[in-house]
């Protein structure tokens, strides 16, 4: 096992290995051997030495340290690509006829899936073949080692480096890996449902769907670290993969389909499907159709009540409503009329009310966006608007704001709408409000509690209940052709209210949004009703990202009149965490000491950013 003096020469500024040994040996053999030695003995005693050459009915305390100090050093790195090939060759013929006992090890398991991408495709496939190959069949053998907790994540991170097989210098290729890769997939096919609704194994058979199309997901964040997945759907990665994949991925939708009514309605295997048809999709269209079509059918000829198409039932179900989720987001424009025509035709509000079905509503309605059926669903379900609104389901709303937007159909109709349902129609005064009601989703007797005798606002409630949802809504309304109603209300705000509307979390998206759509002029009127507030915006983690988006987009002269009153409050900019960036961009000490030079090159920045927008545009 390795012994801490060991880890010393491993280390950066350490004993240079070019110098001989006091054997005579060169440099060269003195790394080998000490590196050979870190990785197969590390020092270990004699007892340790035996309990090697047993079988091993488990890792003992001994064996978990020497591979805690493996992963420990390869986290040093290392010099040369001979230094790391060496190292990982002998750590792997440390492994080699007890890799199922180390992968279902926990730190022999964090150990080899730090290997796997260190590893020759060669070394790779040999690991997985030890692991597919034991008394049991090999089909039994694959599935045992997929399912369980620790070593499934081994198998996971070998078939990612399927992606290296065009880059590898050996010779045929993959070769051993390829033939794994196809073997765990027979051992999938055999037993599809056994997989796809294990926990474990689920994860593999998602893993081996992408790696048979041809393109990989970045490993899974390791949870002890407290590392956080990012939210949203995973950057995937395209390679080309070996035409027996392509083949072999086929294969294995038919028998994932095959078992289909048991799949669909159950919260782990669902997921695979949800891969099957996003890979698929990527990859290979046609098969995308196909399965659609198939998930679809299968759906919609399950038994229900007259009249009704058993897809709605599948649209309040947890697991089955997220599939449909990803079939309602892949759907061409003709399988989306036919899904709407046969099945959700005069039920949408009544999804779109449901704590569950509104999500899959939501993405109906972002898929049909730039399609005919777009119209038949808005009119739809904007008849249920104000209901849709009392039960929070704020998320249909906000797509469907975002759908008008990039269709540009209905924009004027949603807007009219919204002002109905916010009480803020009739009279016309009350229209000059509806931004801090939007924001807040809040209707005008709720956010105004009392009016003046003649029926008018009173306009010294301050802007208060910025929402997330509400600051979405605002943003897809910013992207409307007409966007009067929003600006009026936002000129109608006190300089205050700008500053709390900037400085809030949500707030500021809005406010970068209305800045950023508006012309130079209207943004001028938005920069004059912000003096006086720069200073406090600036010293606000949101605030200062605000700013620094209305200055890429204003003219010479509103950075002018900004930093004109930045300036005289330097001590306390220089001194803020998160204005002190605020002054080094806007090159604020140029503006004080040479302000003619300051103006001279903010013009030069302002021609170029136009050319560039002339260019893009």
């Amino acid at each position: 096992m390795l012994q801490k003096e060991d880890k010393k020469p491993w280390e950066k500024g350490g004993n240079k290995r070019t110098h001989p040994g006091e054997d005579g040996g060169g440099g060269e053999d003195q790394k080998k051997r000490r590196l050979h030695g870190a990785a197969e003995h590390g020092g270990a005693g004699e007892e340790e030495t035996k309990h090697r050459s047993g079988a091993w009915k488990g890792l003992d305390a001994l064996s978990v340290g020497y591979f805690r100090r493996v992963g420990d050093r390869l986290g040093q790195g290392f010099e040369d690509d001979e230094e790391r090939a060496l190292f990982v060759g002998n750590v792997l013929a440390e492994v080699k006829g007890k890799a199922k006992v180390v992968a279902m090890d926990k730190t022999g398991s964090v150990t080899l899936q730090q290997l796997m991408p260190l590893a020759s495709l060669d070394q790779v496939g040999a690991v997985l073949a030890e692991l597919g190959t034991g008394k049991e069949e090999e089909s039994a053998a694959f599935k045992a080692m997929s399912c369980d907790r620790c070593a499934g994540h081994v198998v996971e991170s070998a078939l990612r480096q399927m992606c290296r097989w065009t880059d590898s210098p050996e010779e045929g290729g993959a070769g051993v890996l390829e033939s794994q890769v196809l073997l765990l997939s027979a051992a999938a096919r055999q037993d599809p449902v056994e997989f796809v609704q294990h926990t474990y194994g689920s994860h593999a058979v998602r893993t081996l769907l992408h790696v048979l199309a041809g393109c990989v997901a970045p490993p899974r964040a390791d949870t002890r670290t407290g590392a956080k997945a990012k939210p949203g759907a995973p950057q995937l990665t395209d390679f080309e993969a070996p035409v027996s994949f392509w083949y072999e991925f086929r294969s294995l939708t038919e028998a994932l389909m095959a078992h289909v009514n048991v799949s669909v309605a159950d919260t782990v295997a669902s997921v695979v499907f949800q891969v099957m048809l996003t890979v698929s999709h990527r990859k290979r269209p046609k098969l995308c159709r196909k399965l659609l079509a198939g998930i679809t059918e299968y759906l919609g000829s399950r038994s229900a009540a007259p009249g009704a198409s058993p897809l709605l039932v599948f649209l309040k179900d947890q697991a089955s409503s997220r599939l449909l989720e990803v079939v309602f987001q892949l759907s061409s424009k003709a399988h989306l009329r036919l899904l709407y025509r046969d099945h959700l035709r005069g039920h949408l509000v009544d999804l779109a009310l449901h704590k569950i079905a509104n999500f899959p509503i939501q993405r109906l309605v972002a898929a049909s966006a730039n399609h005919k059926v777009f119209l038949k669903v808005f009119d739809e379900l904007n008849e249920g608007l104000e209901a849709i609104l009392a039960t929070g389901h704020m998320g249909v709303i906000v797509q469907l704001a975002d759908s008008c937007a990039e269709s540009g159909q209905k924009q004027g109709e949603l807007m009219q709408h919204l002002l109905s349902a916010f009480h803020c129609e009739e009279p016309a005064t009350r229209q000059a409000c509806c931004l801090p009601l939007f924001l807040s989703l809040l209707t005008h007797e709720v956010y105004y509690s009392s009016e003046t005798a003649e029926g008018e606002l009173k306009t010294e409630v301050p802007l208060s209940s910025i929402c997330y949802h509400g600051s979405r809504l605002v943003q897809a309304l910013a992207r409307f052709q007409d966007r009067s109603l929003l600006m009026s209300s936002l000129r109608a705000l006190t300089p205050a209210d700008l500053a709390t509307l900037g400085t809030d979390p949500a707030g500021s998206h809005v406010m970068q949004a209305l800045l950023t759509v508006s012309s130079d002029k209207g943004r001028g009127k938005i920069l004059r009703r912000l003096e006086g507030q720069y200073v406090q915006i600036a010293c606000s983690r949101t605030g200062s990202r605000l700013l620094e988006a209305a200055w890429n987009s204003a003219s010479v002269s509103q950075r002018e009149s900004i930093a004109a009153e930045l300036a005289p409050s330097e001590t306390r900019l220089r001194s803020d965490q998160f204005a002190r960036h605020v002054w080094s961009k806007f090159a604020l000490s140029h503006f004080v000491s040479r302000r003619a030079r300051w103006k001279e090159i903010q013009t030069g920045e302002s021609k170029k950013r136009k050319l560039f927008n002339d260019i893009i545009a």
